[in-house]
């Protein structure tokens, strides 16, 4: 369980200006649901360039919707100069902080508002573009924007650079490109001690959930429709997934080596070594 500030409950339970705003004239849009967060920012700002209304729509944790309902607010009546001044640390800040897990939520919204401000201004949004190579195919990172969450954020480890930026939390296969961006970005010198920071942190319950249902419905259900098969996945327990065999799958002798051979060693290999696939009962 995560450790939240009273304001950050107050913020998920309670969030403000949710919703869209018809008369905006400013949209930032970012993140993607099929990578488990997304969120688009309204503003209205007037003529003398100050903000006068801001609202948002938000998918993700409690973390997420705090980070934009306090972030709507901090924008309120702030002229376009300074709402550019604002950080993903004024976010996490204004919340009275949050888990360093969860600091990809602020970075977030800042990256909404660059994105929002962009529009308005009809420039180029650096948030909102991908940036240089993808490098984390799990949550759809590109290189540039793991190295602009290392500078601004003063980052040091890979372990920190997961918790800003998503990179890494997922199968972990781009843990080793991580480390060599970092490595690049601190200098060389820096470089070799990286190697003791290659551990994968333990992925989080709502981690799991998000990247076997991805997998399940992008590689494991489309291989076994095409044989006339498929399957439901029923519930997730820990690192337990039961699923249901539908179609031509369904009491078919060969069942249990589809679940353990194709549909087990598949989660293995792409989510966490430690998955056990069985079938609800």
């Amino acid at each position: 369980m995560w450790e939240y500030t009273d304001k950050v409950r107050d913020h998920f339970l309670n969030p403000r200006n949710v919703g869209s705003l018809d008369d905006a004239n400013a949209v930032g849009e970012v993140g993607s649901l099929a990578c488990g967060d997304a969120l688009k920012l309204f503003l209205k700002i007037n003529d003398a360039g100050v903000i006068e209304d801001a609202r948002f729509q938000t998918f993700g944790c409690a973390s997420a919707i705090a980070s934009s309902s306090v972030l709507t607010e901090l924008l309120k009546g702030k002229t376009i100069e300074e709402a550019r001044a604002l950080t993903n640390k004024d976010i996490a800040d204004d919340l009275g902080g949050l888990p360093k897990e969860k600091m990809h939520c602020s970075v977030m919204g800042q990256e909404a508002l660059e994105a929002a401000l962009a529009d308005y201004l009809g420039e180029k949004a650096p948030a909102h573009e991908p940036e240089g190579e993808l490098v984390c195919k799990c949550f759809g990172v590109y290189d540039g924007q793991i190295r602009r969450a290392i500078r601004e954020n003063k980052l040091t480890t890979v372990e920190e650079v997961t918790d800003f930026t998503k990179a890494g939390g997922g199968c972990g296969d781009c843990l080793e490109k991580l480390a060599g961006i970092l490595a690049e970005e601190l200098g060389q010198a820096a470089a070799k001690p990286l190697v003791e920071l290659q551990v994968k942190r333990p992925m989080t319950n709502l981690e799991r959930v998000k990247l076997v249902t991805k997998i399940m419905e992008e590689e494991i259900r489309p291989a076994l429709k095409k044989d006339g098969g498929d399957i439901e996945l029923v519930d997730i327990d820990g690192t337990t997934v039961f699923v249901s065999l539908r179609g031509a799958c369904k009491g078919c002798p060969s069942s249990n080596l589809t679940l353990t051979e194709f549909v087990q060693k598949r989660l293995q290999e792409l989510v966490e070594p430690g998955i056990t696939v069985k079938e609800a009962k």
